[in-house]
């Protein structure tokens, strides 16, 4: 019997009647770029959670905040009550935020972060070596700084005379910038940020052409995106967007982006059917995810 079924033998009240079946009604199903883990209300509930008294050593519990033991672990997490049918998970810089229906219990809600606690530690200790990374000093823009492009630390040469542009040596894997010394960091940094556009939009084109072929799907348009959440995203009708900071990256990276992109073509979702197309094109893909998800854009040189 499924929950909707019992509730309604359970409801006599016509009022109560119309609130189920409005509370129940399906949400139309959508794509996101970066899909958030979902557990269905329906599913089954793992056994009741025994949370002990915390050891002394813990931490105060921060207002608003719940606090739940997982063996040697304590996790504290922020829920919010929603109309929506699913218990979400979404862990961001404050940490575990979970979204749950009104009229499911905090013991479901906790049996469900019981069953996905290897999801959240890994997200959390992701979201943490992220946020230790942002810690370090900045890159000061100068004459002598290195960046990373294409996998490899670049050096920044300021070059006064001989040219006015830019102009890119493999071998030295130096970056000649046709500025005085005088020049300010914005204006260095503007500089090199019009270069790695350009060289985006390139590279970006010829990448997209041969996945596309790979994947035997046509897209409408791409253009360069400047995103902090995200890498790249597709919509139904073949428009793609791709993060230009994705330059920093080795070349398989870029792939793996381009690959997943056009591989929502022929499947609008992240199911196994869309991975399995991502692996037919591109089987290294779960190396590359790790190395992108682990390296968020926010974490690399600001510009």
């Amino acid at each position: 019997m499924s929950l909707k079924q019992f509730l309604r033998k359970k409801l006599t009240d016509p009022n109560q009647l119309s609130l189920l079946d409005w509370l129940l009604t399906e949400e139309p199903a959508v794509t996101p770029a970066i899909a958030p883990v979902v557990v269905p209300v329906t599913a089954p509930v793992a056994a009741p959670v025994n949370v002990n008294a915390l050891p002394p050593s813990v931490a105060p519990l921060a207002p608003g905040l719940r606090r739940l033991r997982l063996q040697q672990h304590v996790l504290d997490y922020r829920l919010l009550r929603s109309k929506r049918r699913t218990i979400g998970f979404l862990i961001n810089e404050e940490g575990l935020r979970v979204t749950a229906p009104r009229w499911v219990t905090i013991a479901e809600i906790e049996a469900s972060i019981v069953e996905k606690q290897q999801w959240i530690f890994t997200k959390l200790n992701a979201q943490h070596e992220r946020a230790s990374r942002q810690l370090q000093p900045p890159m000061i823009w100068r004459d002598g700084a290195t960046l990373p492009y294409l996998g490899m630390d670049i050096i920044l040469r300021l070059a006064e005379s001989g040219h006015s542009g830019m102009r890119f040596d493999l071998e030295l894997r130096e970056l000649q910038v046709g500025l005085p010394a005088s020049v300010t960091e914005q204006q260095l940094k503007d500089r090199v940020q019009g270069w790695l556009q350009a060289q985006a939009k390139t590279l970006f084109a010829e990448r997209l052409a041969i996945y596309a072929d790979k994947l035997g799907v046509s897209f409408q348009s791409f253009a360069l995106s400047s995103a902090t959440t995200q890498w790249g995203s597709c919509t139904a009708d073949g428009r793609i967007r791709l993060n230009w900071r994705l330059m920093h990256f080795a070349l398989p990276n870029i792939d793996y982006v381009i690959a997943h992109e056009l591989s929502h073509l022929r499947e609008m979702n992240h199911s196994p059917q869309f991975w399995a197309t991502v692996q037919s094109v591109f089987p290294e893909f779960e190396a590359a995810k790790k190395t992108l998800r682990n390296h968020a854009p926010e974490s690399l040189p600001i510009f």
